[in-house]
């Protein structure tokens, strides 16, 4: 059995350089050292009697024998921990850590919130939450749940809607009073907006009226810009501008009256597509953490 673990344990270690391409990535992923991961790979090749990658000083890539092994590899280790997992009593209480990454403003908001109550009902579930807006790799980067905006161009991860990302457009009262409401978009070129920055040379906001076809695209610009929508919400609230933003985001300036909402009449969006949809995203796994579905069945019943 001992030499099964130890076997299992170099597997598990093989697909994690593999995935992410490094020893040193694939180290700190499993916490371990380069030199641990690397001596690790030695000994499977060495027990395989077969090379599993090509080394050199810049490039690590799998052979042609690394790449047939690697999916029997990962179906191999899931077997075993399906096995293990058998073996263990039916109701043991979830723990372990989960790796959680939600771009900035949502996890704010919104996930964060909710940790505290699902750790108060699972206290030995470790939770490691990332609020960042760069997209992550979940298998190189071994996160167990990304919470992003649009649809996963990867086929192989699994996802659940969370929520439709419906815009307003809005402003505090005193920019308005000095430099008027908008009653159609186009209106919107003669006004300071807060747009979120791209990296491309301009900005367009799009436009669906609620009661015909109409549609409208107007080029905007505006003093300040941003990756994320705090920094522009916290300007539109201080009288800098126009501010396009996620319902979600804005519900209580709304509701306060902090910001008034203009343009009522229509339908505003990041893009010709519309603004998209709030997904939960993790990896398909017929054997997945118990915590993690926990956490996921946790969140969207709180967010329904």
């Amino acid at each position: 059995m001992q030499r099964w673990w130890g076997m299992i344990s170099k597997f598990k270690i093989f697909i994690k350089v593999a995935e992410s391409g490094s020893f040193s990535r694939a180290g700190k992923i499993l916490q371990l050292t380069p030199s641990s991961v690397s001596r690790a790979i030695d000994r499977l090749e060495e027990e395989l009697n077969v090379k599993l990658f090509n080394r050199s000083t810049r490039h690590l890539a799998l052979t042609e024998t690394g790449e047939q092994l690697l999916d029997s590899a990962r179906k191999l280790v899931l077997d075993f921990d399906a096995i293990v997992s058998a073996t263990q009593p039916d109701k043991i209480e979830p723990e372990g850590r989960l790796r959680i990454s939600v771009f900035e403003s949502y996890g704010r908001l919104i996930v964060c919130p909710l940790i505290p109550k699902f750790l108060a009902m699972y206290p030995k579930v470790k939770i490691d939450i990332s609020l960042d807006n760069n997209l992550v790799d979940l298998y190189r980067d071994e996160v167990d749940l990304a919470i992003r905006i649009g649809y996963p161009e990867d086929s192989r991860l699994k996802i659940r809607k969370l929520l439709t990302n419906e815009m307003a457009i809005c402003a505090s009262e005193t920019y308005l009073k000095e430099n008027g409401t908008p009653v159609h978009p186009r209106e919107l070129t003669d006004h300071n907006c807060l747009i979120f920055n791209k990296n491309g040379p301009s900005t367009v906001w799009y436009f669906h009226h609620k009661n015909d076809h109409c549609k409208s695209k107007v080029p905007v610009d505006g003093n300040m810009l941003a990756t994320g929508g705090t920094p522009l919400l916290e300007a539109a609230k201080q009288d800098v501008g126009i501010l396009m933003l996620s319902k979600w985001m804005i519900k209580k300036e709304l509701d306060s009256g902090e910001l008034i909402p203009i343009l009522d009449s229509w339908e505003p969006s990041t893009s010709e597509q519309g603004s998209g949809d709030i997904f939960l995203v993790f990896i398909e796994d017929k054997y997945m953490k118990p915590a993690l579905r926990l956490f996921i069945d946790f969140v969207i019943q709180h967010l329904k």
